[in-house]
């Protein structure tokens, strides 16, 4: 087996150089929150797209607009309404007098980093219209097929489903974001640290902007982030950690196989995509860490943010009130790692 490359490590740790910077400075605005920092920077590195799930109010848009303030690429946001059409997504055609033909008028997706919003406040014509986009990186308008600019993330929002005025996302959509996060409220001492930080920052300017009156610098370019990707794709994944990848994801397919007694709580289990996800987000993960090589560490912290919404689950699990995370556990504990 071919050993880790020590020059390679040594590369990781420069440029993690850059994205320590871009923690720092959105970390003037978003206290706390780690996990769901390290998760924008690992969708940054693979070119993934990301689910941010929570209850208003924690911050899930105001860190994705923080990272496009320190990334010099361009941002759109669009806020998701039931009443948003595909039009308003993605452009249409429209009539010009002087040609006399129709031209197409390009939407908001034409950007790098697109914030959809509340995306699941939307009706499934309009998320289903995200599909091209996120897998293709492509837009198509009539006749004309127009490719999405690299680097090209899509950073969605929701709220939880059972609130009312919300919408399931398709499971086909659901399969395209690389990982799905869920936030939970911070702590007594952070909540009492956002106070301090929001009412000392710009009076009720900061507090009406919801922490944007704190300015925040550029740090990123498109050209670094594109080096970046690169070299994280070099990172190096032995054939035990591949294989490891591999068991986990075929347990929540044939859990028997790996005596698991979950064959009744899941209808369909995870699809190739998890496997390709787990591993380059594994390898995103190393390089955070300033490693030039995975461990089987790097799997176990990003399995349940790639698979928790790739598991369809049964009506008995809903009935045992047992979710895709607690699944997820089960087979982590189960599954021997290298």
């Amino acid at each position: 087996m071919k050993p880790p490359d020590d020059n390679l490590t040594a590369l990781v740790k420069e440029e993690t150089f850059y994205l320590e910077r871009v923690q720092q400075e959105i970390q003037k605005r978003i206290v706390g929150q780690t996990h769901l920092l390290d998760s924008l920077l690992i969708a940054l590195l693979t070119g993934g797209h990301l689910l941010l799930e929570g209850v208003p109010g924690l911050a899930k848009t105001l860190a994705v607009k923080s990272l496009a303030e320190v990334i010099d690429v361009g941002f759109r946001r669009i806020q998701f309404t039931p009443d948003l059409l595909p039009a308003d997504l993605i452009g249409t055609m429209v009539y010009d007098q002087k040609t006399e033909s129709f031209v197409p008028r390009q939407g908001p997706i034409f950007s790098n980093l697109l914030l959809a919003d509340e995306v699941n406040r939307a009706p499934a014509k309009v998320q289903s219209a995200l599909l091209e986009c996120m897998q293709e990186k492509q837009v198509t308008l009539g006749t004309h097929t127009f490719h999405l600019q690299e680097p090209f993330m899509v950073l969605a929002t929701q709220n939880p489903i059972e609130q009312e005025g919300t919408y399931p996302l398709p499971e086909a959509q659901m399969d395209r974001f690389l990982m799905k996060i869920v936030l939970t409220y911070p702590t007594r001492k952070e909540e009492r640290e956002i106070m301090n930080r929001i009412a000392s920052a710009d009076g009720i300017t900061a507090q009406l902007a919801g922490g944007e009156a704190i300015a925040l610098k550029k740090v990123l370019v498109p050209e670094r982030i594109q080096r970046m990707r690169q070299i994280a794709g070099q990172i190096y994944v032995d054939e035990r950690i591949k294989t490891y990848i591999l068991d986990i994801v075929f347990a929540t397919r044939r859990p028997e196989e790996h005596r698991l007694d979950l064959g009744k709580l899941i209808r369909f289990g995870a699809s190739p995509r998890a496997s390709i996800g787990l591993l380059c987000a594994a390898r995103a993960h190393a390089f955070l860490k300033g490693r030039g090589f995975v461990i089987p560490d790097d799997v176990k912290r990003i399995a349940p943010d790639v698979l928790r919404h790739r598991l369809l689950l049964t009506y008995e699990a809903d009935a045992e009130a047992v979710k895709a995370d607690d699944i997820v556990q089960r087979i982590l504990t189960t599954v021997p790692a290298p």
